[in-house]
């Protein structure tokens, strides 16, 4: 006897959202069945986490419906998406340092919240989950103690307790070593055997191939195709993602490495935050001409490590720091910069950028000093303008308008343009924190190639990143921070990603003397 085939679990048509004149969303068609690991592809403002926000009931569309299992539905909050049996675990954590594990779970329903439990009877359900789904927390644990990929089950935990049908992920492997990705690929397996449906974002085109059975790709808002990840090569997916091939990375021309143009002797700080990390006796040097990468899960001591290397903290006495033989240790970031370093963070808005300044007024803030743009206590304006142009034109920096707010751009864009505006300072000595985080393939290769050309130049560039494919394309050499602690630096010859997750993770780190 012939059956009718069973719906979608959830389909979206043609789904429509606008945020005045622009179109974020036009006229998209998408379908996931139980059970199906489902990709959502695209570049940075693609229009990806508008469409899911609108899936998630943060957003509502301004044409098309959503069909749950064949019925229509209205999702006018998250509350009634949880509801329908829809959970999403954001790239961002947001986890209480100072409370335990089943305190942040249990802070994430109220009253209303019919999943709801008690603190106790909850600490049991997060070591039942745990155990289904090789998910395992100690409940009791204060949050400040775990790992990032502890910290990232935190979250799928929570989302799971409310027994999803369908679990969104956006971007969940960017602070993982490889081989806490390869568990969450087996969790997340494990889940769609049972039957739950998993919308999976990310940049990571291999990771797409290794898990998902299907993918939607979206450019500029709208879906321009769906594939079968497994049979189609990554290049062909990022093509459909920008709407035209992507270029591969060039070799460096030939050049000899230079003189060490960054010397860190001995560094020990102790971090200013009560949940920060303190570095110990950190030694390494950049010659110019090479990228030297440093590998780390986030919270290790990176961003420790950039604010004394940038002036943001300094250091204890100035040789720990040297800058072309210079010793930096006790100069602030400008007197670092006259010295021809240029630092770029890996906050782009609020710390890169100031979200309501104009690009050429961001421009002025970190060249002011090298540039001549103030003379006399007057603002060169013109000139602030015209070097902002070049790097918009320079690093293809798109916008709606000539000149505007940092937080106008998309976050590719933002990013092209900090990097634009420090590579074309020429600068001998570059500490860049990670430069393509978030960043969609086609903004990614092309800063990735700027850094490799500006080391070919001369420059000195110390990258530090949590992505190990980008620290493979790009370094000479490579370093780990664990804890504070800076591994000996080898030639990338002589490393496999397997040695540096191992390492990221705290295991086999010969620390240098």
């Amino acid at each position: 006897m012939q059956t009718d085939e069973a719906p979608p679990l959830v389909s979206m048509r043609q789904i429509v959202k606008r945020f005045g004149q622009f179109v974020a969303n036009d006229q998209i068609n998408l379908d996931l069945a139980a059970g199906e690991i489902h990709a959502l592809l695209g570049e940075n403002g693609a229009g990806k986490s508008t469409l899911v926000k609108i899936l998630n009931g943060l957003l509502q569309p301004d044409a098309g419906e959503i069909y749950w299992q064949g019925e229509q539905v209205l999702l006018k909050s998250p509350r009634d998406a949880s509801e329908v049996g829809i959970s999403m675990v954001f790239q961002q954590f947001s986890l209480f340092e100072n409370l335990t594990v089943a305190e942040n779970i249990n802070a994430a329903f109220t009253e209303h919240d019919t999943h709801g439990f008690g603190v106790r009877a909850l600490a049991d359900r997060i070591i039942e989950i745990g155990e289904d789904y090789d998910l395992n927390l100690d409940p009791n644990r204060p949050v400040h103690t775990l790992s990032t990929g502890e910290r990232q089950r935190i979250e799928i935990v929570r989302a799971l307790l409310r027994h999803p049908k369908l679990l969104i992920l956006d971007e969940p492997t960017s602070v993982l070593t490889p081989q806490e990705a390869e568990d969450l690929f087996l969790t997340l397996e494990k889940l769609a055997s049972g039957g739950c449906g998993i919308l999976y974002i990310s940049h990571k085109l291999h990771e797409v191939r290794r898990l998902c059975s299907k993918a939607s790709i979206l450019r500029n808002g709208r879906l321009v195709a769906t594939c079968d990840p497994k049979s189609t090569e990554t290049v062909e997916m990022a093509s459909l993602m920008v709407g035209s091939s992507v270029p591969e990375l060039r070799a460096p021309a030939l050049h000899k490495i230079g003189d060490i143009r960054l010397h860190v002797e001995a560094l020990s700080l102790p971090s200013q935050d009560i949940h920060g990390t303190d570095l110990h006796h950190i030694n390494l040097d950049v010659h110019g001409g090479e990228i030297v990468g440093i590998a780390g899960i986030a919270g290790n001591g990176q961003s420790e490590l950039f604010a004394a290397l940038s002036g943001e903290r300094l250091a204890q006495e100035p040789r720990h720091i040297c800058i072309d033989t210079l010793p930096a240790g006790l100069l602030d970031i400008e007197s670092r910069r006259a010295l021809g370093a240029v630092f770029i963070p890996e906050e782009r808005l609020g710390h890169a950028a100031v979200p309501d300044m104009r690009l050429s007024d961001n421009l002025l803030l970190s060249r002011h000093g090298t540039d001549n743009l103030i003379h006399g206590g007057l603002i060169d304006i013109r000139r602030s303008h015209r070097l902002a142009h070049d790097v918009v034109l320079q690093f293809d920096v798109r916008s709606a308008s000539k000149n505007p707010y940092a937080r106008h751009l998309s976050g590719g864009n933002l990013q092209k343009f900090i990097m634009g505006r420090e590579i074309l300072a020429e600068p001998g000595v570059m500490v860049v924190n990670q430069p393509t985080w978030g960043v969609d393939a086609g903004a990614a290769t092309a800063i990735r190639q700027a850094l490799i050309d500006l080391a070919a130049a001369g420059t000195a560039v110390l990258l530090i990143s949590q992505d190990l494919d980008e620290l493979f394309d790009l370094s000479d050499r490579m370093a780990v921070i664990y804890a504070g602690r800076l591994s000996q630096t080898l030639p990338i010859q002589n490393l496999t990603r397997e040695m540096v997750g191992m390492m990221m993770a705290g295991s086999e780190v010969d620390h240098a003397a």
